[in-house]
């Protein structure tokens, strides 16, 4: 008699939905017969990695055979000297996502209630999902995380509140005010998760100094290597907030979580601060490349603080469609469920000419090829 796979599966994990990453270039280069294609999905850092990350990669080679550090410790300690935190504060993950799912399996117990701005990162009800979390969904209001309904949907069984600044798809950030008075009216027992992985490429002076409130609040900060300094093949992110908080989550975390070269990248990257401020200052012009020329062509968009953009296309999916014909990925909307939009990256230069040239066309022929 066969068995059945589902006989053997943690009570509503039937239920979960595999992530789908963003189409990847090898892919739509074989689909469409192209030799040409720009990935502008899934904002990664179109100029590349950190050179110092590089140099310290090729160090490390030749000791592949061993474990790394299971602390991370070298790279928790410049870490902890440069946000001027304690090394204990500190959890290093395999990316942000590590972060976020030990995050839920320390904290998380079946019944708990979680509450999600919608739309935003879908990976934080999927950890929670995967724990038996129910999700308690607060919509945004103009695009904007509304802190005020998110505390109105706070219950007893409420434990765990996931905040993404520059939120993601919409890149619109939660000002220092909003979120300080959001933290002081929070019900005690109701632990907070702010994702700011996009938070370097903020420009708005209301950008809060978040690592201030961690001995103040139960707030544990997420931020990551991937975007900043171009290291998101690695997978490094990090979590900061209470030593009480975070040594908890090392007891829950796999051992050897950040690997070898992963660790050795991060630690240089961070050092690396003339690739850190060139990288910032040309995301900051190319995303207001963007935003200009949309407004040239009659199109609603979010401004963003983030190194991509929210776009208002009409025909999202067939949006994006038509731009993967020309070589051009970008993240249709439909994801986030927002069917009439896309989200595109600021890339280099160059895509981003191409980017807008295709667009042109598409709008031109009404969008759909």
């Amino acid at each position: 008699m066969a068995f059945r796979a589902e006989q053997f599966l943690r009570r509503g994990i039937d239920s979960l939905q595999a992530y789908v990453p963003g189409r990847g270039i090898d892919e739509v280069a074989k689909e469409y017969g192209l030799s040409d294609v720009f990935k502008l999905a899934s904002n990664e850092n179109a100029w590349g990695p950190s050179p110092a990350a590089l140099r310290a990669i090729q160090g490390v080679l030749e000791g592949l055979h061993r474990y790394p550090d299971g602390g991370a410790s070298v790279l928790r300690e410049r870490l902890a000297q440069k946000m001027g935190v304690a090394e204990g504060e500190i959890f290093a993950g395999n990316g942000g996502d590590d972060v976020l799912s030990v995050l839920a399996r320390t904290f998380l117990n079946e019944g708990d209630e979680v509450i999600i701005p919608r739309p935003t990162f879908s990976p934080y009800a999927h950890v929670s999902r995967v724990m038996g979390a129910r999700i308690v969904f607060s919509p945004l209001r103009d695009f904007r995380i509304d802190l005020e309904d998110v505390l109105s949907r706070a219950g007893e069984r409420t434990k765990l509140v996931f905040l993404c600044s520059p939120n993601n798809p919409t890149g619109t950030i939660i000002p220092e005010a909003d979120l300080l008075a959001f933290l002081e009216n929070l019900p005690e027992g109701i632990l907070v998760l702010l994702d700011e992985a996009y938070g370097d490429f903020v420009e708005d002076p209301a950008w809060p100094d978040s690592l201030a409130l961690i001995h103040r609040f139960p707030l544990i900060v997420l931020r990551s290597f991937s975007k900043i300094y171009g290291l998101a093949g690695l997978r490094v992110g990090f979590g900061i907030g209470d030593s009480g908080l975070i040594g908890y989550m090392d007891r829950v975390r796999e051992p050897f979580n950040v690997n070898q070269l992963a660790q050795s990248a991060a630690a240089a990257a961070l050092g690396d601060d003339e690739f850190r401020a060139r990288i910032i200052r040309e995301v900051a012009r190319e995303r207001k490349r963007y935003t200009a020329t949309f407004e040239e062509m009659g199109l609603e968009f979010i401004e963003s603080q983030a190194n991509f953009v929210f776009v208002r296309i009409g025909d999202g999916d067939g949006a994006t469609e038509a731009l993967a014909r020309r070589g051009l990925i970008v993240r249709p909307g439909g994801a986030f469920g927002c069917p009439e939009w896309i989200r595109v990256t600021v890339g280099v230069p160059e895509e981003n000419a191409r980017l807008i040239e295709a667009l042109a066309q598409i709008l031109l022929s009404g969008g759909g090829s």
